[in-house]
This record gives C-alpha cells, sequence and structure tokens, in this order.
C-alpha cells in the first residue's frame, strides 16, 4: 500500500537542515519528491538519510534556459519547498508571484529562520540563534552553568523543517476545495516559539520562575532528572505524578515517608541528593531490568548506538538498516497507508534527464538544455 501522500508531486530546491527535513517527512508518507540541486558541487552522499526518497535534477539556475526549465517542472508540481534567504527566489525568476502564474494551485513552502520580513529577515543565523530570542534556549542547562544548546532539534527540525512540513500539508488540503495554493512563511524562529508555548503557559499561571534549573521541568525537581549510576552511566527519571513517583520508591527500597514534600522546591536539593545515592548503588542496566515495564518513568539513557537494539525500538521497527547503516524510520504509522523509507540519497543531477521526461519536457527541450550545460 503506497503512503498517503502517494499522488502528490513536489520540488525540493536542495538547501541544508530543514528544508531537506521536510522534504524527507514529505517522501517519507509517499510524495514523489524531487530535489533540484546545483549544476555544480559536491556529488553527495548515499549516507545523507535526511536525503533518502528523492530523485535529483541538476539546474544550473543562473542560465535562463534552466530557469525555464524549473518553471515547467513546477507547472506539474503540487507544492514546493525552498529555504534561501529572503528575496533569492525571486531574484532566480522563480519567486512565488512567477510560480502561482504558472500554476495558480501550488502551495510554495518557504523555510527561513527569521521568517520573510521583519528587522532581521536578512541576516544570518542557525538554529542556536533562532531558540535564544524565543526564551527557549535560556530555559535549557543547570542553574549555576550556561544555557545548553538540546543539539539543533528545537529550530532547525522541531520548529523548522517539521512545521513546514504541518504548513505545506494544511495548505494542499486547502487548495483541494479552493483551487488555489498561496505561500506558507514557515521562519524556525516562530516554530520555536510555538513549542515553547507551554512553558509559556506554566509561566503565566505561576507554575514556572524566571531562574533557569530551578522548575519542574528543567532537572530541577527530582522527578524528573537524570540520575548516575554506579558504572558512570545513566538513567532518565520522570515520574511526575504522585502514583508512579510511589512505583519508583518502591522499586528503589526507599521509604517514602521521607519524600512526602516532593513538590516542595526548597526540599528538592536534599530530595535529588538521596536519590543519587540510591541510584549510585547499582549499574545502569541492573537499574533498568528493575524497572522496565512498571509505572515508574525510569529507564536508561541510551547512546546512538545502543538506541536501535533496545528490545521495543527492535520490535517497533523504529530504526531501519540500509546499505550496511542504521537510519530511523519513516514516522508516524498508518493502518492502511504504510510508508516505508524510499529510495537511498540520490547524488547530486542523477536523475535529471529522467525527471525531465517523467514531467512532461519534450526531448528536444531536454537536448537544449544539454547542449547549453
Amino acid at each position: 500500500m503506497p503512503g498517503p501522500l502517494s499522488g502528490y508531486r513536489i520540488l525540493e530546491f536542495a538547501g541544508i537542515g530543514p528544508g531537506p527535513f521536510c522534504g524527507m517527512i514529505l517522501a517519507d508518507l509517499g510524495a514523489e519528491v524531487v530535489r533540484i540541486d546545483r549544476a555544480e558541487g559536491p556529488p553527495g552522499s548515499r549516507q545523507d538519510f535526511v536525503g533518502r526518497g528523492r530523485r535529483s535534477v541538476a539546474l544550473d539556475l543562473k542560465n535562463p534556459a534552466a530557469v525555464q526549465a524549473a518553471l515547467r517542472l513546477i507547472e506539474k508540481a503540487d507544492a514546493l519547498i525552498e529555504g534561501f534567504r529572503p528575496g533569492v527566489m525571486e531574484r532566480l525568476g522563480l519567486g512565488p508571484e512567477a510560480c502561482l502564474a504558472r500554476n495558480p494551485r501550488l502551495v510554495f513552502g518557504r523555510m527561513t529562520g527569521w521568517g520573510q520580513e521583519g528587522p532581521l529577515a536578512q541576516a544570518a543565523g542557525h538554529d542556536i540563534n533562532y531558540i535564544a530570542l524565543t526564551g527557549a534556549l535560556w530555559s535549557i542547562g543547570p542553574a549555576d552553568r550556561k544555557p545548553v544548546p538540546p543539539l539543533n532539534l528545537v529550530g532547525d527540525y522541531g520548529g523548522g523543517g517539521m512545521l513546514l512540513a504541518l504548513g505545506i500539508l494544511a495548505a494542499l488540503l486547502e487548495a483541494k476545495g479552493s483551487g488555489s495554493g498561496q505561500v506558507v512563511d514557515a521562519a524556525m524562529v516562530d516554530g520555536a516559539a510555538l513549542l515553547m508555548a507551554p512553558i509559556y503557559a506554566m509561566k503565566a499561571r505561576g507554575g514556572w520562575g524566571p531562574e533557569r534549573g530551578k522548575n519542574r521541568l528543567d532537572g530541577a525537581a527530582p522527578y524528573y532528572d537524570t540520575y548516575e549510576c554506579s558504572d558512570g552511566r545513566w538513567l532518565a527519571v520522570g515520574p511526575i505524578e504522585p502514583q508512579f513517583w510511589a512505583e519508583m520508591l518502591k522499586l528503589l527500597g526507599l521509604d517514602a515517608a521521607r519524600f512526602e514534600r516532593r513538590n516542595d522546591p526548597a526540599q528538592w536539593p536534599a530530595l535529588k541528593a538521596e536519590l543519587a545515592a540510591a541510584f549510585r548503588t547499582r549499574t545502569r542496566d541492573d537499574w533498568a531490568r528493575i524497572f522496565e515495564g512498571t509505572d515508574a518513568c525510569v529507564c536508561a539513557v541510551l547512546s546512538m548506538d545502543e538506541a536501535p537494539r533496545h528490545p521495543h525500538m527492535a520490535a517497533r521497527g523504529t530504526f531501519v538498516e540500509r546499505d550496511g547503516a542504521i537510519q530511523p524510520a519513516p514516522a508516524p504509522r498508518f493502518s492502511r497507508s504504510t510508508p516505508a523509507p524510499g529510495a537511498p540519497p540520490p547524488l547530486r543531477g542523477e536523475h535529471t534527464e529522467a525527471v525531465l521526461r517523467d514531467w512532461g519536457l519534450p526531448e528536444a527541450d531536454i537536448t537544449a538544455l544539454r547542449a547549453q550545460g
């Protein structure tokens, strides 16, 4: 059974980070995604998992003939993904106005850090900058140390590529009824702020203080943190609810009466010290076996090498192996339309002529493009 987006055609203008991640999501869900690469540059890699499920067309977009070829492809597309700075696509002759004139139903997805407008729209930046201005980066890390970047998951991928994919899908649904496409302006700064909505809600209710590392979910509370074991490895501990907390204390062999004031921040350092001493009496894997399958909300902190081998991950097929390399499987799951990892990531321009033919360009035009480089 093909994926739920089978039949949709997406053009992705090659970029880095969140744009390709969005393309991967749509390709995993069954869309036909064609990546337009630069005519010159690195050849690409089969190990670039985020590029899976695509075909690659290499075009020199500084050549007017190549721009016209791109517009011919845009005529057949349902949606487009681009991640350049504001104005770049317009200067290439491929901005929303030109594209929607060719294809009024097109969903034009734009991925930037700061958005298409605003004082910082033309400034360079990366994930760490976008999450810094939303309050997210400030909120992550211990109280007595500097803020800790959460990899580049919050701005680039959660607040960027994932939100662009959602926006494109919403616009595709709307276009089915209206018959008209539109521009989706997905900014990583907006997406990172949106991911912070629950934390801002707790702040508004008085349940989140202004200091980092002193709140329920930032590692200050005894029931939401990591603890070191006797072998130097770590456990993730998250029994927020009272019944789960009681289960954890029981399995640790600790007297619940000593932990009755677990919601008093003044008691948190002492309670954490006592828990830390208990967890240091066994190895990580010993504790993992004790807690596995219980409601204590305690599990091992696994490395990237260990995670794919965990029995639960293996049973669900959360990771897959292809060509000797491990990569995450498509998500989410569907009861009928079952996504599967698409073709291996393409090399630059690997499918140029095949895609141009499949998408309707005459052989004479392809020959002319080849002659013009």
